[in-house]
C-alpha cells in the first residue's frame, strides 16, 4: 500500500541519520536518471565492502529543487496454474502497459537505482519473480508469478504528488487484464533526478557562500579550508516532490597565516 512520505524515513539500523546516497550509476555519459528514495542510502567504504552512512552537510550548502519525475513501482502478477502460462500473461499485460503509456501521460521504465526506459524491445527481459520471493509486508503481498517495473510522471509546473498519483492510478485502471494477470501499485511513491552532476557548480556556489560567511564572523585573519568538493554529487529526499543535492564537503576555519 502506498503512503505519502512527508520528510525522510530512517531505517532501523541508523535511526535519525539523514538519508543520502553517493552517485554510482555506472553511466559514463553523466546523464543517468537516478531514483531517490525515502530510505537511508549508503556509500561504499573504499577499505571494505560494507556500506556506511553518508552524513550530509548543513542545509545552507544543499541545493533544494523539485525532482524530475514521480515514480511508482508496480507489479503485474498472474496466479494462473502453470508457471509458463502465468509468465506469458504477466508479460503480455506489460506489453499492453507499454502501448498505453504515451496516451495516458505516463512513462514506463525499469531499474532499482538507475532508471532505464521499458520498451517493446526489452520488456521480455524483465525478471520473473515468484510470490514466495516477496517481502513480509502484508500490504505488498503478491501471489503467483509476477514482474516489477516503474511508472513515471514528469513533475512539470503544476504537477504535485497528488496529481502524479492520480495519473498513475488512472493508467493502472486503463491497462486491460490478460487472463488472470492483474496490475497494482507496489510500495511508496518515490522520485528521480536526471544527471545530478549537472548541479555541481550551483552546489559549490552554495558551499562557498556559506563558508565565506562563517569565516567572516571570525575576522579578516581567518579563512575556510574546504574538502570534498571533488567527490560525486549526492542526494536525499526532502519532501513529497523535492530533493536536496549536495557534495560531501567539510570545512575548517583556520587562521590565514
Amino acid at each position: 500500500m502506498r503512503k505519502f512520505l512527508i520528510g525522510l524515513v530512517a531505517v532501523a539500523t541508523c535511526a535519525g541519520v539523514a538519508p543520502a546516497v553517493a552517485q554510482d550509476s555506472g553511466a559514463s555519459d553523466g546523464t543517468a536518471e537516478i531514483i531517490v528514495t525515502g530510505s537511508l542510502m549508503r556509500k561504499r567504504n573504499s577499505n571494505d565492502d560494507q556500506p556506511r552512512p553518508v552524513i550530509p552537510p548543513a542545509a545552507a550548502q544543499m541545493l533544494r529543487r523539485t525532482a524530475d519525475f514521480a515514480i511508482q513501482q508496480v507489479v503485474i502478477a498472474s496466479d494462473t496454474v502453470g508457471e509458463d502460462g502465468a509468465k506469458k500473461e504477466a508479460l503480455a499485460m506489460v506489453r499492453k502497459a507499454i502501448d498505453l503509456a504515451g496516451s495516458s501521460g505516463v512513462l514506463v521504465a525499469s531499474g532499482e537505482i538507475v532508471v532505464e526506459p521499458l520498451t517493446a524491445t526489452n520488456y521480455a527481459d524483465l525478471k520473473i519473480l515468484d510470490g514466495d520471493e516477496d517481502d513480509d509486508d502484508p500490504d505488498d503481498k503478491v501471489d503467483g508469478q509476477f514482474v516489477k517495473f516503474l511508472v513515471k510522471v514528469p513533475l512539470a509546473p503544476g504537477v504535485d504528488a497528488k496529481t502524479a498519483l492520480a495519473k498513475i492510478d488512472q493508467f493502472i485502471k486503463k491497462v486491460p487484464q490478460v487472463g488472470r494477470a492483474e496490475m497494482k501499485p507496489y510500495g511508496d511513491l518515490t522520485l528521480s533526478v536526471v544527471n545530478p552532476e549537472q548541479y555541481r557548480g550551483a552546489i559549490i556556489d552554495l558551499v562557498a557562500k556559506d563558508t565565506a560567511g562563517t569565516s567572516a564572523k571570525f575576522g579578516a585573519g581567518y579563512g575556510a579550508e574546504v574538502t570534498g568538493l571533488d567527490k560525486p554529487v549526492q542526494w536525499k529526499r526532502a519532501g513529497l516532490t523535492e530533493v536536496q543535492l549536495f557534495l560531501p564537503a567539510n570545512s575548517t576555519i583556520r587562521p590565514r597565516n
